[in-house]
């Protein structure tokens, strides 16, 4: 049968019904379909890439004036120093292990962990490169343990036998705290200082001014803010040192007669000082200078951060020291008062007519400042092989490569010889002392350095053996503040009774009420 045109085959209602039912989801499919490709150009215009985001910030970002660069530079350093949180985290077995294995004691509150290098205390990049640039790669004990307590803004004594570096404990802190608030507002002419070290010696104060200024200069050559120092000593024209504090000083390192003159004369304030360290504590005190720090103290106008260090720890200085320091942390490397144990102790007994005399030996030695300063310049460049000296040469000073010391004299007060003979064996070296007794000596002095020999396990001379010593029948006995011998010197030979540092301040005491009554009055030589 021939098909007619216009002809539309029948369908089945059920099968039309399935065939729009088909139509309908194929056009939502679609729909839907369209709606993801437009939700997709959505996000990825909500959510461009990292190399459209980098077009855009580019784009966007305000310039920066190298003036505001500075600033922000400036603001990190800030930040840096700033940061007073906790060094290092540590639990107190691992704290107790290395305290014990560098033989640290420690007393106090709240005491920051011991940190075993210079990298986690966060020295400034500079200082850490100066550091290593001097061979300096490990901390000393009383670096370890010292250096967190200072940069913890904690008050410190710090008892550490001589040679141990205790001046870079006080003097790196030091700078960050003078960087800290130069950063924060620039000092202004006549202003300052932040920080002050006060010595009992010139020739101390100029070795530690020296010092500092070694790790001023890499912080300025790294483009930190330039910090100036100041030495303030006696023996040299005032005049010079009022230029500097003209321009604003950051830093002062000074002797007592002069920083007190200078404050006297309103020269120089502490209004801005909030940093004080008293080097060779025991020094000071013992040479009289004890009222004329005292007066210091009076001149700071906020709380200041006080530390304290010696090589000894009498009684004396022990109450000075509560007196002028708030809650303090103790750091004590060996008994206060103990000799160096990288000194080998020779003691010879030698009638004084037979003393034996340095003859054609290139040697120095001077009286007054100029000659005093030459004499120690040429004994350190190696232009004299032998430097003779008094007790002032022994307080503190650094002469690294110093093999031998002779005592042509025995001290009368242990102490003293201790400080002497801690100018040779420095900084992990060996040296040499050789110590010269006869009758001169009293027999306390001498029963105080037979114990100090046994401490230190050295040779005991026949002379010094065959003392009678009354200390053997009480070694087991502490006096009132639980340490053996002295209690007022620290001498393990004798007791409290019988001590002649006591007996020489008792003499020092009259002779100067007696000066006082007629009248002398005035500032001390050391200006």
């Amino acid at each position: 049968m021939e098909e007619e045109d216009g002809y539309v085959e029948y369908v089945l209602v059920v099968k039309r019904r399935a065939m729009e039912a088909q139509k309908i989801l194929q056009c939502k499919g679609n729909s839907s379909a369209l709606e993801d490709e437009l939700e997709k150009s959505k996000l990825a215009e909500a959510k461009p890439s990292l190399l459209v985001k980098a077009s855009q910030l580019k784009r966007d970002q305000p310039k920066i004036s190298p003036m505001e660069q500075i600033v922000q530079q400036e603001k990190e350093m800030i930040d840096h120093l700033l940061d007073r949180k906790t060094l290092i985290r540590m639990s107190k077995k691992a704290c107790d292990l290395i305290q014990k294995q560098w033989h640290i004691i420690v007393d106090g509150e709240d005491i920051p962990p011991p940190i075993t290098n210079f990298k986690d205390m966060r020295l400034p990049e500079p200082i850490l490169k100066k550091l290593k640039a001097k061979g300096i790669v490990q901390p000393t004990p009383i670096q370890v343990q010292g250096l967190p307590v200072i940069l913890s803004g904690r008050d410190m004594i710090g008892i550490a036998f001589t040679g141990s570096e205790k001046t870079l404990v006080f003097v790196l802190p030091m700078i960050m705290i003078a960087m800290q608030e130069e950063m924060m507002l620039p000092i202004v002419p006549g202003e300052g200082p932040f920080c002050l070290i006060v010595c009992p010696s010139r020739e101390l104060a100029r070795q530690t001014y020296e010092v500092v200024e070694q790790f001023l200069i890499p912080m300025r050559d790294a483009g930190y803010p330039e910090l100036r120092a100041l030495l303030c000593i006696g023996g040299v024209d005032m005049r010079s040192q009022l230029e500097v504090v003209k321009r604003g000083v950051h830093i002062v390192v000074a002797t007592p007669g002069r920083l007190k003159d200078m404050l006297a004369k309103k020269k120089m304030n502490l209004d801005n000082c909030r940093y004080l360290t008293l080097d060779e504590a025991d020094r000071l005190v013992d040479l009289g200078f004890e009222d004329d720090i005292r007066e210091v103290f009076d001149h700071f106008k906020a709380q200041r951060q006080t530390l304290l260090f010696s090589a000894t720890m009498p009684t004396k200085i022990q109450n000075f020291a509560r007196s002028a320091l708030v809650t303090p942390v103790t750091v004590n490397v060996g008994r206060a008062g103990a000799a160096n144990l990288d000194v080998i102790q020779e003691v010879e007994y030698v009638k004084q007519e037979a003393k034996i005399e340095l003859r054609q030996w290139p040697s120095m030695a001077g009286k007054d400042q100029e000659e005093r300063e030459y004499a120690i310049s040429s004994f350190k460049s190696g232009k004299k092989d032998v430097l003779v000296a008094t007790d002032v040469a022994s307080k503190g000073l650094d002469f690294p490569d110093i093999q031998h010391v002779i005592n042509y004299d025995m001290p009368e007060e242990i102490e003293n010889y201790v400080h002497r003979i801690g100018r040779t064996g420095r900084c992990g070296k060996t040296g040499i002392a050789t110590t010269f007794i006869n009758k001169n000596q009293s027999e306390t002095t001498l029963l105080d350095l037979k114990h100090l020999l046994q401490e230190a396990k050295q040779r005991i001379p026949p002379v010094l053996a065959e003392l009678n010593d009354p200390m053997e029948d009480v070694d087991a006995i502490t006096n009132a503040s639980g340490v053996k011998g002295c209690a007022y010197c620290g001498g393990l030979g004798h007791r409290i009774r019988d001590c002649p540092k006591l007996e020489h301040q008792k003499s020092m005491a009259i002779a100067s009420s007696r000066r006082d009554y007629f009248g002398s009055g005035g500032y001390r030589g050391e200006i």
